[in-house]
């Protein structure tokens, strides 16, 4: 059983901004030389989530959209109103539902995705933040 452990360092624009991983995912697993097992996607920040999805500008605009409709920003929330000069509640609220993680299985080398299936992070943050994420490839 192999580990390979990769940090992956992104420059995000916070809004709910998408940015696609896929193949940065890719070439760590074709880095780690192992031909069976799991991936694992981990962002190190609490603002920002990792997922799968369709990655088309309409599934983009739609992302925002639903979250913008089912955790809107409101300066009432707690976080906002307890922690002067805070306006990222509902984006901490919003990473705490999407999670800050993914497993994608793998198998002769590649990815074991489907078809539209692409692993994107999306930064729910109010600004500019540099964010970090964790791959980490277990296999055979």
């Amino acid at each position: 059983m192999g580990v390979h452990t990769v940090s992956l360092k992104i420059s995000m624009e916070g809004e709910t901004q998408v940015a696609n991983l896929t193949q940065s995912i890719a070439d760590a697993l074709a880095d780690s030389h192992l031909k069976a097992g799991i991936v694992t996607v981990f962002v190190k920040h609490t603002t920002a989530s990792v997922m799968i999805i369709e990655d088309e500008p309409g599934i983009r605009a739609d992302t925002k959209t639903f979250w913008d409709r089912l955790v809107p920003p409101d300066t009432q929330w707690q976080h906002n109103r307890l922690n002067f000069g805070e306006d990222n509640g509902h984006s901490h609220l919003r990473g705490q539902l999407q999670g800050p993680s993914i497993t994608v299985p793998f198998a002769a080398g590649a990815l074991l995705l489907g078809t539209w299936q692409q692993i994107v992070v999306v930064d729910f943050d109010t600004r500019a933040r540099n964010r970090e994420l964790i791959v980490q490839v277990l296999g055979e």
